[in-house]
């Protein structure tokens, strides 16, 4: 399965090697700017030009929670091995850690002076990578 989202608003995910269609998810108000399957493999995290971040369930084809804290697009995001955590990266110059049990942003890293472009968390560990059209990478500890 490959998962794609795009400029039209909507996720896709596709059978692979035969191209076909088998999921799509509507809700987001502006470009797909990022997504990518929870560890689990039953749910997905997308991250859009909206502000938002959204988790759905692939099993409903449905949203099941709206991430709300960013001012500007939301450029990337991410699941921590866990999957326990979502992190995402701003258009805002911020990069926020999501704790998906709680609902609620645990952490909000600030220092990059421009657009936060990507973000991954080092497998199997607390550190994040970002980095920034300020031409800089950052690495955090989100412990």
């Amino acid at each position: 399965i490959v998962l794609t989202g795009g400029d039209d608003h909507l996720w896709k995910t596709w059978g692979f090697p035969d191209g076909n269609i088998l999921l799509t998810g509507e809700g987001h108000t502006d470009w797909l700017s990022g997504c990518c399957f929870r560890p689990s493999g039953t749910q997905l995290v997308t991250s859009s030009g909206d502000t938002t971040v959204r988790l759905w369930d692939l099993s409903r084809s449905g949203c099941i929670l709206t991430l709300r804290g960013h001012s500007r697009a939301v450029r990337g995001c991410t699941w921590h091995s866990c999957g326990d955590f979502v992190a995402s990266a701003s258009a805002d110059c911020t990069s926020k850690i999501w704790d998906v049990n709680s609902e609620r942003c645990r952490y909000t890293l600030r220092g990059h002076k421009d657009s936060v472009n990507s973000i991954e968390f080092l497998p199997f560990s607390s550190t994040v990578v970002t980095s920034s059209a300020d031409k800089t990478l950052s690495l955090w500890d989100v412990r």
